[in-house]
């Protein structure tokens, strides 16, 4: 007997809508192939049909134009007539290609090719009238068409091609008729088909929802609630062979081996670590941890037990040593605060030396920048007094220079004395010839007077000049003086200032040892208070941990009785497990 898994029965269902889909899918391609054959013969039908309706055609424009040349005469009527008959040749050969497979077509083409263009055909007829009108005229043309040939000619070529068409016209409706029912037959095999495999994969899926789902449904839920913690539930047995039977019998053996485990969990919550625990396999992970965790307990359990008994005995000595350390401790805090205070009235009194040496230091340091402030000073009086002497000798040098000039001056208002005399005496020559010269000379006389006034006018100007230059001579002369004086008083103070200068840097050279000494001194007393503060932070340090070592020695006694009590209250513990 076949045993039947869900890939199994998945497949099977599967398979056969498969298989009536691929039943479909070959009806529908031969029922298609067979439909686009039919289509093919019949557009050739159609072609066919065509062609000859095109040789009808043909011939019916040879005689149009062989009926209006012999009417009229006019060449250009001949045109049809000539297209037609280059033309029919093409289109009985056409008809010949398309109907080659119909010997009953064939027989017909035969009969009609010498209709139409043979020797005594409807061509030849045609080209005889139209030779007869050019040559002979309109009346033996005449003649010829009513000796009615041409008319029975074209009306075996009209019945040649009626069998002609009546034949494609039945084959035609045959082919239709066939794609008709190629189609009628690939709908109803589709509609057919789609219907039976919508039924089989309708049933198939509801097969499978019912075999499948639906257990997997319980199993899922059984899970879900076996997930939060609660192992209540119990799945159904079932003798199923497949997957689904055996996930179940795996869950309930899963469930099975949980709720052991949790019977295990709440002995040893309990209390008792007799319990005994059986992995299901080598790859049981849970099993073999809560074996190794209830061993593990179990020997813990034991060593605490020693442990416990151990701890209260120490714990007891712990604490007689701790009440001695205890009491030690407070003397030695006792000792280390009076050395402590000692120690701050020394740094105290030191601090003060020190403060003392800072202030001479910084009153050292003043006299000397003070000292330093007076020699610049003296310098920049010296450099000022050199400034002066220099400036007083220009002074000196443009002194002379202007008395120079002066005298320059003088040289030249002689020189302008000598001119205003002489235009004075040209002025009186002048005036003396005007009157010799009578009326004509009034002219010259006034000249003359005018040079009269100006030479007046620049001996007045000169004497003026003379006067001030003489003052300016004086005061030149006078200021050369006190130049010369005042030169001689700028030595005399740069001389001074270079004295003053010599005794203000002896003065700075010692106050700035004196300032040396001082700094020397003011940092022997930093140093000083600098140890004294380090002992007394020392002591500081020796009292805080004196003061931390009598609250640790208590804390230690402390700890040491919570210890005591802590070995009892485990000892209580550890009683009540059962190993």
């Amino acid at each position: 007997m076949i045993k039947w898994n869900v890939g199994m029965k998945i497949g099977t269902g599967f398979s056969l809508a498969l298989t009536i889909l691929v039943i479909i899918g070959a009806v529908a391609y031969r029922s298609i192939g067979k439909l686009t054959e039919t289509a093919g013969w019949v557009a050739h039908t159609q072609q066919v049909l065509v062609t000859l309706e095109n040789v009808l055609s043909t011939m019916k424009d040879a005689e149009t134009g062989q009926r209006g040349y012999v009417i009229t005469g006019d060449e250009k009527y001949l045109a049809p007539f000539r297209a037609a008959q280059s033309a029919i040749d093409g289109e009985i050969k056409a008809l010949r290609d398309l109907t080659k497979d119909n010997p009953n077509q064939q027989r017909r083409l035969d009969l009609l090719e010498p209709l139409a263009s043979g020797r005594d055909g409807k061509f030849n007829e045609l080209q005889e009238s139209i030779d007869t009108r050019r040559d002979k005229g309109f009346e033996a043309a005449l003649q010829i068409v009513r000796t009615d040939r041409g008319r029975t000619i074209m009306d075996e070529i009209r019945k040649i091609v009626k069998e002609m068409e009546d034949e494609e016209n039945g084959l035609l409706k045959i082919r239709i008729a066939e794609a008709q029912a190629s189609s009628s037959n690939a709908q109803l095999t589709i509609v057919v088909g789609t219907l039976a495999a919508f039924v089989l994969l309708v049933v198939a899926g509801f097969i499978i929802t019912r075999n499948i789902a639906y257990p997997l449904r319980e199993i899922s839920a059984t899970a879900e609630r076996i997930a939060v913690g609660d192992l209540s539930m119990a799945i159904a047995a079932t003798d199923r062979s497949d997957e689904v039977g055996a996930l179940a019998r795996t869950f309930s053996r899963m469930s099975d081996s949980l709720k052991g485990m949790a019977g295990v969990a709440g002995k040893i919550a309990a209390g008792d670590l007799r319990v005994k625990v059986q992995p299901q396999s080598e790859k049981d992970v849970l099993g073999n941890a809560f074996a190794s965790m209830v061993e593990n307990l179990q020997r813990l359990t034991g060593e605490l037990r020693e442990g416990v008994s151990v701890l209260g005995t120490s714990a007891n000595e712990i604490s007689v040593s701790t009440t001695q350390l205890a009491a030690s401790a407070s003397e030695s805090a006792a000792a280390v605060s009076e050395t402590t205070t000692t120690v701050e009235e020394v740094r105290q009194t030191a601090e003060v030396a020190s403060q003392k040496a800072r202030d001479v230091s910084e009153g050292a340091q003043k006299a000397a920048q003070i000292s330093m402030s007076g020699r610049k000073s003296i310098q920049d009086v010296d450099a000022g007094m050199n400034r002066i002497r220099q400036q007083m000798e220009a002074i000196a040098t443009s002194m002379a220079r202007l008395n120079e000039q002066s005298q320059t001056i003088g040289q030249i208002i002689a020189t302008v004395e000598d001119l205003a005399a002489q235009s004075n005496l040209l002025a009186v020559n002048a005036a003396i010839e005007a009157a010799r010269a009578g009326e004509h000379g009034k002219g010259f006389g006034v000249v003359a007077q005018e040079v009269k006034s100006l030479a007046e006018q620049s001996r007045q100007a000169t004497n003026q000049v003379r006067t001030i230059l003489s003052d300016v001579q004086k005061a030149t002369a006078t200021a050369v003086l006190a130049t010369e004086q005042g030169t001689k008083a700028v030595e005399a103070g740069a001389r001074q200032t270079e004295l003053a200068g010599e005794s203000i840097q002896v003065l700075s050279e010692s106050v700035t040892e004196a300032a040396q000494s001082a700094t020397q001194i003011a940092a022997s007393s930093q140093q000083q208070l600098v140890g004294v503060d380090q002992v007394a932070t020392a002591m500081e340090s020796i009292k805080q941990a004196s003061t931390q070592n009598v609250a640790s020695a208590k804390q230690l006694e402390t700890a040491a009785r919570n210890l005591s009590e802590l070995g009892q209250r485990l000892k209580q513990l550890v009683a009540q497990y059962q190993v």
